[in-house]
């Protein structure tokens, strides 16, 4: 069937003709270009994909040789596999094979299942949280950056995305110290570069060999996720293979140690516990062919092998005991490791069960191969480095884009994962304080069991078990730190919401974020060059605990919110218990560091504050944007129950601009000004008015309110712009004074330019229009400001000059305060000047006015000016018969113009009365009445205004001045000429605007009055109070 033709549709583009097949819906096809079909819409739904360029697109580009690629397969990854596992995988780690036994036995079994009880559970809410967060919509691959800055808002999710990324980037440096502690201390010790010549430098030792390694090693796993991630996400398995079976065999070893404990023997000095790696009999001497001889161990405390050496005192008088270092299950050791036992950084691993005699002499203690504290221990400290064993609960919502249903497998995948190492944590707490003896349990890198891995000393069937699954398993956990962690950079930087790092987001052809693991690296170097596992693990539980803090927040805000749109699958979730667990983040983040708790805060408050300053805008339907609308409604019921009182009073002004014909704003320092004057932190609404309707003149509105808005930020002014279309600007500026703003955020104040070419002009139209302007103000008891300014420079250094006249409710004092507040005014000193009367006592005035300022808390020099009653002189009066004279020719040049416009009238109704005449001649009747101007009509009504007219030429010029009008031309006249002489260099002057005429009739003059009280001053500010008091001297 052929396609419809129509002018509606584009037949070359089969794309969009499909849609338009059939003519059942040509009602609609105009609209199709915007707004699809529903059927075309779900069609695009159904064959939706998540999938953002990860790290299986990345394989692909990788493995694509020809023209022709492969399609896709749709993602089909179930609970198990795409989120159990691989949570597991993550939360399951270093931590646990190289830390945990050294936990158990220093904070005892209470405290560390305290520790367990409390990171797990912060886990657990958090996973709550992130349930919701992730069922309420398609989340894309991008995990937790992803939720927290489309929940947050783009400041919390770039300043939340880079803790996550600097957590995920210091993990890779702990996996990596992890990899190469397991590599020098328990598989090959003996490659180790730098070799301590003395026991007390064996530490720093260590820390050389591990940055040494732990460099190269970083290096070689750049290398491999530069080269091909396809071999990391390969290995995946194997390294989870690693993970649950060391954590099958250490269940293993606990069962056996239940009837056949293993043997390991330790051997004690005292009550102390030695290092035995360079001897292998725990006896002072021995018998050999019954001759007593010296064993390792002597010579270890001697200064010779022979009997009478002279020898350490403490071993002198202590005799060595063998225990065993795993008494097993039923060996009631469990009584003994209940409790902690902390201590500084040097203090001997010792039984407390032993008999001691201690020496008088300690100070060669640290030389002497005993088991010691490598760091000061207490309980905050093991909180910091235990976290980042609960960590990696996002694995799961990262690979949302793989899962079959992701709505469905986040939740139940992740929430099983916590419950499930949660179990293995705590069983294992308990299981180790009950198996292992507590001198064991403290010694960190198993010293007094010939250097095995405490934790491997106890798997079944051997130590090298757990030796070469937790190798494997750091490997795998350090390479995937590699992997993620520049994907999350790059995936901020894609997003453009912090301006410095969009370099990031480049890569390769293939998308793989080269930039991004550049970074990467040389932060993860930063965490491999500290060198210690003990001092990086704190770090990164920062940055996952920030992380996990927002997800919390994010899930409480949408749900106190109720915002529309939050509508998440999983319903086991409440806003108490993400608050709960945004609590517990906070305390734990504190409790592990409080001073790393401050950098992580300091730094992602510096990240929010620059992204909300220099980031890009982008609007991504957040809940911090839902937080400002619900405060912003409350706050506007709540001003709109009472008015403001006159000590918060500050001006909400209304600022009216004047528009080119090319829209841009006549007077863009009138927006400069008016961020001056609002030091007060008001409310600034910019208005301005276009003539025509708005169906005509959208295109230009929209230009003119992106012109204004350009102004309002090259000036610096904070506010609302608003442009409205109006049949004329008299009634639009009407409309926006009289409806502008909302509630109690409303104006009280109206700031418009000077009308200063007003006189030039033959239009009267703009200053009529700001009369009328100042007349609804005034009648809306609001005040009105008018300036007539030249460009106001960066700072001034003059005075401010008030001249009170009249008293309209003190905005004349309060104004110049205001101004002062802002720095380009600042340096100002303000002068009030008052007018006196013959009557009045100047002395008094000034005292009186000078008290007032002291009540208000206002700084100002005071001057009092007499005007003297005086002849009115013949200048004035020739100026005020020229103002009336003027606006007496101006009327009739008015009439003029009427009688031109009934002329062409004329003409017109002529045409058209004899077209009527040859249409209707049949028609016409009796009863028809033509509504024309006949010929005999005009030509008495021109002959009569000329008449008017010349009669009205005559008295133009024998026509006598209004009294009242020279009465006020005087005041004018005397008026400008004191304020000109005290004035005239001031900065900024300040005066009363007297109140316009009631009638139209005064208009003109009003204007001529205004020019003359303005004429030679730079700078003025006209200020009409709305009659409401807006300064007190009451606190």
């Amino acid at each position: 069937m052929p396609k419809e033709s129509s002018p509606f549709i584009n037949n070359t583009d089969n794309d969009k003709g499909n849609l338009y097949d059939g003519k059942n819906m040509a009602l609609f096809e105009e609209e199709m270009d915007s707004n699809p079909m529903v059927s075309s819409l779900l069609n695009k739904l159904a064959n939706y994909t998540n999938l953002t360029q990860g790290v299986k697109e990345h394989e692909e580009a990788d493995d694509d040789e020809g023209p022709a690629k492969t399609k896709k397969p749709s993602p089909a990854l179930g609970t198990l596999i795409g989120v159990y596992l691989p949570c597991l995988q993550n939360i399951l780690g270093v931590i646990l094979f190289l830390r945990l036994t050294w936990i158990v036995g220093t904070a005892g079994i209470m405290e560390s299942l305290a520790i367990v009880v409390m990171t797990c559970s912060c886990t657990m809410l958090t996973a709550i949280s992130m349930s919701a967060i992730a069922t309420n919509g398609v989340v894309p691959a991008g995990g937790s950056y992803y939720m927290i800055s489309r929940s947050l808002g783009p400041e919390f999710g770039g300043a939340v995305g880079l803790c996550f990324y600097l957590g995920t980037t210091f993990a890779g440096s702990m996996y990596i110290l992890g990899t190469i502690e397991i590599l020098l201390t328990y598989i090959v010790p003996s490659a180790a570069i730098f070799k301590a010549e003395k026991k007390e430098d064996e530490a720093e030792a260590l820390l050389n060999n591990m940055r040494v390694y732990g460099t190269c090693c970083l290096t070689l796993m750049s290398l491999v996720v530069f080269v091909g991630v396809k071999y990391v996400n390969k290995l995946a398995l194997v390294f989870l293979a690693c993970v649950i079976l060391s954590i099958l065999a250490i269940y293993a070893g606990v069962i056996k140690t239940a009837f056949e404990p293993p043997d390991f023997p330790i051997c004690l000095l005292g009550n102390r516990t030695l290092q035995n790696h360079n001897f292998d009999q725990c006896l002072k001497t021995m018998e050999v062919d019954n001759v007593t001889v010296t064993t390792k161990l002597w010579s270890l405390f001697c200064d010779s092998p022979d009997l009478n050496a002279t020898c350490n005192e403490y071993f002198t008088l202590n005799n060595v005991t063998v225990i065993q270092g795993i008494p097993g299950l039923t060996s009631g050791v469990i009584r003994d490791n209940i409790w902690g036992d902390y201590g500084p950084n040097g203090m001997l691993v010792e039984n407390k069960h032993q008999v001691s005699e201690p020496a008088a002499d300690t100070s060669q203690d640290i030389y002497m191969p005993y088991v010691a504290n490598d760091i000061t221990t207490f309980f905050t400290l093991l909180v910091g480095i235990y976290f980042p064993s609960v960590t990696g609960i996002m694995a799961g919502s990262n690979r949302s884009g793989d899962l079959r249903d992701a709505q469905k497998s986040i939740p139940i995948g992740t929430i099983m994962a916590i419950a499930t190492t949660t179990f293995i944590y705590i069983s294992s707490v308990i299981l180790f304080g009950a198996c292992i003896e507590g001198v064991v349990l403290r010694d960190k890198f198993g010293d007094s069991v010939k250097g095995n891995l405490v934790i491997g000393i106890l798997a079944w069937p051997s130590p090298w078990v757990i030796v070469i699954g937790s190798f494997f398993s750091c490997c795998g956990a350090g390479l995937q730190s590699l992997t993620g962690a520049p994907r999350l950079l790059q995936a901020i930087a894609r997003d453009g919401i912090v301006p410095f790092l969009q370099v990031f987001g480049h890569g390769k052809a293939n998308g793989e974020p080269t930039w991004a693991l550049l970074l990467t690296g040389g932060i993860c170097e930063i965490g491999i060059l500290i060198a210690s596992l003990d001092a990086v693990a704190p770090i990164l539980s920062m940055f996952f605990l920030m992380c996990y803090l927002f997800v919390n927040l994010a899930c409480a805000l949408q749900t106190l919110l109720r915002t529309p749109n939050w509508r998440p699958r999983f319903k086991f979730y409440h806003w108490a218990l993400s608050f709960l667990g945004a609590s517990l983040c906070l305390s734990l983040m504190f409790i592990s560091s409080w001073y790393y708790a401050l950098v992580a805060m300091l730094i992602a408050g510096c990240i929010y504050k620059y992204i909300e300053y220099r980031g890009a805008e982008k609007e991504w339907g957040d809940g911090i944007n839902g937080l400002s609308l619900n405060a912003a409604r409350y706050a506007l019921i709540r001003l709109e129950e009472a008015p403001p009182h006159t000590k918060n009073w500050r001006p909400q002004i209304l600022l009216l601009l004047n528009l080119d014909s090319d829209h841009t704003v006549k007077h863009p320092r009138l927006l400069s000004f008016c961020t001056q004057l609002k030091a007060g932190k008001g409310l600034t609404i910019v208005g301005s008015v276009l003539e025509g309707t708005y169906m005509t003149k959208e295109a230009e509105v929209k230009k003119a309110e992106q012109n204004i808005k350009s102004s309002m930020t090259t000036e610096r002014t904070k506010g609302f712009c608003h442009v409205v279309a109006s049949s004329n600007l008299r009634d639009g500026f009407s409309h926006l004074i009289q409806t502008a703003g909302l509630g109690g955020m409303k104006h009280n104040t109206v700031l418009m330019a000077w009308p200063g070419t007003w006189k030039q002009s033959n239009d009267p139209v703009s200053w009529k229009n700001f009369i009328d302007h100042t007349k609804t103000v005034l009648t809306l008891a609001q005040d009105v400001y008018s300036s007539s300014f030249l460009p106001v420079p960066s700072t001034e250094t003059g005075t401010i000059d008030v001249w009170w006249v009249v008293h309209d409710g003190g905005l004349l004092m309060l104004l110049p305060f205001l101004l002062r507040q802002h720095k380009v005014w600042r340096k100002c000193k303000m002068r009030i000047f008052t007018v006196a009367n013959m009557d009045d006592n100047s002395i008094q005035m000034k005292k009186d006015l000078q008290m007032f300022l002291y009540h208000l808390r206002l700084d100002a020099e005071v001057e009092v000016v007499e005007m003297h009653d005086s002849d009115i002189s013949a200048f004035t009066y020739e100026k005020t018969l020229v103002m009336e004279q003027r606006s007496q020719m101006l009327k009739q040049m008015q009439l003029s113009r009427t009688e031109r416009e009934r002329e062409a009238q004329l003409i017109h109704d002529r045409n058209t009365a004899s077209h009527a005449a040859l249409n209707d001649k049949a028609d016409a009747g009796p009863d028809r009445v033509h509504m024309t101007w006949t010929k005999d009509k005009f030509l008495t009504e021109r002959n009569r205004n000329r008449a008017e007219a010349n009669m009205g030429v005559r008295d133009i010029f024998n026509m006598k001045p209004n009294q009242s009008n020279v009465r006020r031309m005087h005041t004018a006249v005397k008026l400008n000429e004191v304020v000109v002489n005290k004035s005239q260099g001031a900065h900024l002057v300040l005066l009363n605007m007297p109140g316009p005429p009631k009638n139209r009739g005064g208009d003109e003059n009003y204007m001529e009055f205004l020019e003359v009280l303005l004429e030679g001053l730079n700078r003025v500010l006209l200020v009409r109070g709305g009659g409401r008091e807006v300064i007190t001297i009451y606190s």
